[in-house]
C-alpha cells in the first residue's frame, strides 16, 4: 500500500541527496572558486565532492526555512519500512505540527517530494533497504481514540488508504502555497463541495 510507484514526472521534489552526480555540479563549483578567489583546482574531485555535499545540505536548511509552516494538529508519518527481515509498517508522530520538522532523516539518502495527489512523501535509503514515508496531518476535531485506532491499525499492518484519509488530510496544499504548486482536489473535498 505504501510503496509509491510514481516516478520523476509526477513528483514535485522538495529536496534530495539521491543521484547527486559530480558532473552536474562541476560548472557551479568552478564559478564558486572563481567568485571567491579560492586557490582550489576545479578538477580536484575530493574538493568538488565536499563542496557538493555541503552545498546540498545548505539547500536542505533553506527548504526547512521555506516550510516553516505551523499547523494546528500533529503530523503522523506512516512508514513502509524496509528492514533486514522484511517489510513492516510503522508510524511516528511529529507533535510540533510544523511541516519543517518532516524534513529530518537518519538514513543514508533521502528524497522528500509531493506526489500528484498532494501527499508529502519521502523515500529513504539505508543499509537494510528503503523506507517509504507518507506525512499526513490530523483533521480538526479528531478524537484521541480515533488517533489511537489508526495507530493500532498501522502498527498491525492493517491500515488502508480509507482508514488514513478518514482522520487525516494531505500536506501538499500547504506546501504548494510556498512553491506555487497546484494539486487536484481530493475526492472527499469535491464530494463535500458538491453535496
Amino acid at each position: 500500500m505504501m510503496n509509491n510507484p510514481l516516478r520523476n514526472d509526477s513528483r514535485r521534489i522538495i529536496w534530495s541527496d539521491m543521484d547527486l552526480h559530480r558532473w552536474d555540479w562541476q560548472k557551479d563549483f568552478a564559478e564558486y572558486i572563481k567568485e571567491n578567489g579560492l586557490d582550489i583546482d576545479p578538477a580536484d574531485e575530493d574538493a568538488l565532492y565536499d563542496w557538493m555535499i555541503e552545498t546540498n545540505d545548505n539547500y536542505l536548511s533553506d527548504e526547512r526555512m521555506n516550510l516553516d509552516i505551523q499547523l494546528s494538529q500533529p503530523i503522523i508519518v506512516i512508514g513502509d519500512l524496509g528492514r533486514w527481515n522484511g517489510r513492516v509498517m510503522g508510524y511516528k508522530m511529529i507533535d510540533s505540527g510544523n511541516i519543517r520538522d518532516c524534513l529530518y532523516s537518519d538514513t543514508d539518502f533521502t528524497e522528500w517530494y509531493v506526489d500528484r495527489y498532494g501527499d508529502l512523501r519521502a523515500d529513504a535509503i539505508h543499509h537494510d533497504g528503503t523506507n517509504h514515508y507518507l506525512y499526513r496531518i490530523f483533521k480538526e476535531g479528531v478524537t484521541d481514540s480515533q488517533i489511537e485506532r489508526l495507530q493500532d491499525k498501522i502498527y498491525m499492518g492493517k491500515a488502508t488508504r480509507a482508514d488514513i484519509t478518514r482522520v487525516t488530510k494531505r500536506l501538499g496544499d500547504e506546501i504548494g502555497r510556498v512553491y506555487g504548486w497546484d494539486f487536484p482536489k481530493s475526492r472527499t473535498t469535491v464530494e463535500r463541495e458538491v453535496g
